[in-house]
């Protein structure tokens, strides 16, 4: 526990008025007191659960809010857990603006912030009617769906990726879409009731507590609903009287006593938030274990783990016919052109998918002939199969897999490493809905260390897709790319048309194949390309 910044909370505050005898004065205060900037509210009419990057933009760096890369060691396993920060406070408090200062100051390059009124119950059409005369109780704790909200939390926590519901503040209700959003460094849960559940408490690494003057809470929302939810002045003073100002008394005022930092005057308090991030900071290094909490993707440790260990059993490596090894033979050749490379290379991917599809589960079948005998058949057991690419060059396979398998679902992943720390990062993902049924056949055109592989096959598997039903497939492996990914996951099926001993120092296939992307598009290698795990450097 961390002693509380301010053991002396305003005990007594300036009253405020009930509906109309206060209703000129307040409404004179609303426009002669402008806010400091670094206290404006949020203009927003949906809640914030933030998912696309970036969430904030600082003159040194910016700073992503999609969460740290879901592929994490050489185990494909996570480090930690997520280190969770909980704010609570009054509406209006300044919550949001002492979760970006915490997010900006800490300096951690993969953060999540959590909003609490993404998490609303769904009203009814009498709760409905209610809220649109501002006769309905958002501050109770009844309005919030908790068990959503725990279950959300938990997840993230862990690193899983989660769906996060937006509600909409003028109609009062969720929004079809939910946002995807993934695991990170440090997950900032902010709310006015992030401390009333037991199990939420639980969650909590660290709780903060932001006390501000109930003057200056109710200006400040009397400011946001008008401006930004089309609200008028006497319906917000009567929810504020009847319902804000109860809740807070009874619900999230008593609720400071379980904080381990109180933050007196919110986003202006810059020495409670200075220790906030000193506190964080430690407790990062004992988590983590690493300095400056970046989680460095070590190459060497893929490429030493599983010297002289035999081929996994979940390889399979097509038969290496004449046929087969005289198209190996075109295509690594290097004064091979372009369209002959493209066209022995599509030859190759089609087998390969002919040969990946056998070993799809299948459940026999009897079927009717046209002069009316009996076949005895196969079938796909499961319900269907999806595709999903490696940008760029895992996309090569795309037409192969369509030509075999009819009205196939596609998807696709981007990633790209970090050059700086040398962590591979999620950079766009694109996935079919409900895919956490499918059959996955996961594409890239060479791996070498497997990086990209690991990284993907953790991106399927936080979509709910069981590691069983993951088929990897590509042209070319090495047997570092083989094992790393064997090891990380087990149940993976790996399927290739052939697997080279070596890789060097620059984590190039020995013989190899050249950058399969470059030569397939015909675009010129960077000094510094990496021919596998084509979408981890262009």
């Amino acid at each position: 526990m961390v002693a509380p910044l301010c053991t002396c909370h305003a005990a007594s505050r300036a009253a405020v008025g009930s509906g109309d005898d206060s209703l000129d004065s307040l409404s004179s205060r609303v426009h002669r007191c402008p806010l400091t900037p670094s206290l404006s509210p949020r203009k927003r009419t949906t809640s914030q659960s933030k998912t696309e990057p970036p969430l904030l933009r600082t003159n040194k760096r910016t700073i992503y809010t999609a969460g740290r890369p879901p592929w994490y060691n050489v185990t494909g396993t996570t480090f930690k857990e997520a280190f969770v920060i909980g704010l609570c406070g009054g509406s209006a408090s300044g919550k949001t603006t002492v979760a970006n200062k915490i997010i900006e100051a800490l300096d951690v390059p993969w953060v999540v912030l959590l909003s609490m009124d993404s998490f609303y119950k769904v009203l009814n059409k009498e709760e409905q009617e209610l809220a649109a005369k501002n006769e309905y109780n958002f501050d109770h704790p009844d309005a919030f769906d908790f068990e959503l909200l725990v279950t959300v939390l938990r997840k993230l926590k862990k690193g899983k990726s989660i769906k996060v519901p937006v509600y909409d503040f003028t109609s009062h209700c969720r929004r079809k879409e939910w946002k995807t959003v993934y695991g990170a460094n440090v997950v900032i849960f902010e709310g006015i009731l992030a401390f009333a559940n037991k199990e939420l408490l639980k969650l909590l690494d660290m709780k903060v507590f932001v006390d501000t003057d109930s003057d200056i809470r109710l200006i400040r929302r009397l400011k946001r609903d008008i401006s930004q939810r089309g609200r008028d002045i006497s319906g917000i003073i009567k929810q504020y009287n009847k319902f804000v100002k109860p809740a807070f008394e009874q619900y999230i005022e008593p609720t400071v006593q379980v904080a381990d930092i109180v933050v007196p005057r919110g986003g202006e308090n810059f020495v409670a938030l200075d220790l906030i991030v000193q506190h964080v900071h430690s407790q990062l290094e004992k988590l983590l274990c690493i300095s400056e909490y970046v989680f460095v993707f070590n190459r060497s440790a893929l490429a030493s783990a599983h010297q002289g260990q035999p081929l996994p059993k979940t390889l399979s490596v097509m038969e290496s016919t004449p046929q087969v090894r005289g198209m190996h033979t075109i295509i690594r050749n290097k004064e091979t052109n372009r369209d002959e490379f493209i066209f022995y290379s599509k030859r190759l991917m089609r087998l390969l998918i002919e040969h990946a599809l056998s070993f799809l589960p299948l459940k026999p079948v009897s079927v009717e002939t046209p002069q009316g005998g009996i076949y005895d058949g196969k079938r796909l057991s499961g319900k269907r199969i999806t595709g999903v690419s490696i940008l760029r060059a895992g996309e090569t396979m795309e037409q192969a897999l369509m030509a075999v398998c009819k009205d196939i679902r596609l998807g696709k992943i981007l990633i790209q490493t970090n050059h700086d720390t040398g962590e591979p990062e999620l950079h766009y993902l694109r996935l079919p809905k409900d895919i956490s049924e499918d059959y996955v056949i996961l594409m890239d055109s060479t791996v070498s260390t497997g990086a990209a592989a690991l990284m993907a096959v953790r991106v399927l598997l936080d979509h709910d897709v069981a590691e069983d039903k993951i088929f990897l497939l590509s042209l070319l492996m090495a047997e570092m790319g083989v094992h790393s990914v064997a090891y990380a996951f087990p149940k993976v099926r790996i399927i290739t048309t052939a697997v080279d001993k070596e890789v060097n120092d620059q984590f190039h296939i020995i013989p190899g194949i050249g950058n399969f992307g470059d030569r397939y598009f015909g675009t010129d290698a960077p000094s510094d390309w990496c021919e596998s795990d084509e979408g981890m450097d262009f």
